[in-house]
């Protein structure tokens, strides 16, 4: 399964900070938990990618 192919499954997704300084995402789905410890620096770098997501995103043409 590629970034492109879509997938009809419902998940749930929490972010936040750790009593231990880390930043979580907290991914749930189909009784499937998946929890991510990013270290403030980690966290930061992901955010620059999401953000840089949105815009290329926006620069599609959708039909």
């Amino acid at each position: 399964m590629g970034i492109n192919n879509e997938r009809d499954i419902e998940a749930n997704m929490q972010i936040g900070p750790t009593d231990l300084g880390m930043v979580r995402i907290f991914i749930e789905a189909d009784g499937v938990e998946i929890p991510m410890d990013f270290d403030p620096e980690e966290a930061d770098e992901i955010a620059e990618e999401i953000k840089a997501a949105a815009i290329a995103a926006r620069a599609v043409k959708r039909p």
